[in-house]
């Protein structure tokens, strides 16, 4: 683990910005590709029994060189939601960085974040004094990160031959294969995970389904027939698994032994695509739509939105006894060097206590 401690902070937790060290003096945005923008995906699949078509996205990178973090507008929540956040809530700005992307937050016990720093390829932990240090790194283009009830933190390697990755109680590859192929072979693009108390770890490949990892690491296939997963999360209780399929809400049961059965739609987003999501004491959830976050009871009727600025894909909740609500915002493109702003707005609920997310 790599404790060396910076400060990073463009802005501290207090109510006004505070100038701290520039950023751009110790880190280093790094340029490390995901999967499906690896020139050497292709030989991958060659060897693949039954390869999958390979994303058609165009895709190049450029000079990955530290750029002006430009300012974004946070707009106000005039109009509340009853028990969840106050009329005339207002975000603030908590950390701003480059790079593509800040994706995956989790809660620390601290109240911080710790999340992951897709093109470094390394995670980072924000406490709650404004400071941040890389505690992994090293690792292949990471994207989300989930622990699960016992304290096992799992990150979702996004890089050539993804893997469900364990860090902790010991780092080691969880999961690598899907019938005796790399995970490269079913397509899509690796993107987000949540692990389960049993040991196991549900994860999404966007256009090719959602996934789980038993605990022995066996994977299984669902989803056949959703094949626009992005975000996916547990239930408190973990009865209920909720995956995000473009504009809609999936739910699917849970057996005792991980597997699913009853799939069905939940509820429909008020704009965009679902993304990141994150639950209350309540069993509500909360969806990032990359404008906004909606807000569902457990049955799934639409409570609300919480409006955000363009970019917002993750929510967490974090802060003393998790009464924060924060959300990670992109602002970029795959091609360019896009800025990265963690944001954060009071909330009258309470977050979800048995699990870091």
């Amino acid at each position: 683990m790599n404790s060396n401690k910076f400060i990073l902070l463009a802005f501290c937790f207090a109510a006004s910005a505070v100038a701290a060290q520039s950023p751009t003096e110790y880190f280093n945005a790094g340029s490390s590709l995901q999967s499906w923008q690896d020139p050497g995906l292709s030989e991958v699949l060659e060897e693949c029994s039954n390869p999958a078509d390979p994303i058609a996205f165009p895709f190049t990178r450029s000079d990955p060189a530290h750029t002006q973090i430009q300012a974004i507008e946070l707009p106000p929540v005039t109009e509340g939601i009853e028990s969840i956040v106050a009329d005339n809530s207002a975000w603030e700005m908590v950390w701003a960085w480059n790079g593509n992307n800040t994706d995956g937050p989790i809660a620390t016990e601290d109240g911080g974040l710790m999340f992951a720093n897709n093109d470094a390829s390394n995670v980072i932990r924000l406490s709650p004094d404004g400071s941040a240090e890389i505690v992994y790194a090293n690792l292949n283009t990471p994207g989300a990160l989930s622990r699960n009830k016992q304290g096992e933190l799992f990150v979702l390697e996004r890089g050539l031959n993804p893997t469900v990755k364990q860090l902790e109680p010991q780092r080691q590859i969880f999961a690598d294969t899907y019938q005796g192929d790399p995970l490269d072979c079913v397509g899509g693009i690796v993107n987000d995970l949540v692990a389960d108390a049993k040991g196991g770890v549900y994860f999404t490949i966007t256009q090719a389904g959602f996934y789980y990892a038993d605990p022995e690491g066996e994977i299984t296939r669902y989803g056949n027939n959703v094949v626009g997963t992005n975000g996916i999360i547990l239930s408190p209780e973990e009865d209920v698994l909720y995956v995000t399929n473009g504009p809609v809400v999936m739910a699917f049961d849970v057996r005792a032994d991980g597997s699913l059965f009853n799939q069905r739609e939940f509820g429909t987003l008020s704009s965009g695509g679902g993304d990141g999501m994150a639950v209350d004491n309540q069993g509500r959830l909360y969806v990032s739509t990359g404008s906004s976050v909606d807000v569902f009871a457990t049955d799934g009727e639409r409570l609300g939105t919480i409006p955000g600025p363009q970019g917002l894909h993750g929510v967490v909740f974090s802060g003393e006894d998790k009464r924060i609500l924060y959300a990670i915002v992109l602002r970029g493109t795959f091609q360019g060097m896009p800025d990265n702003w963690i944001i954060r707005i009071p909330v009258e609920t309470q977050g979800y206590l048995g699990r870091a997310k």
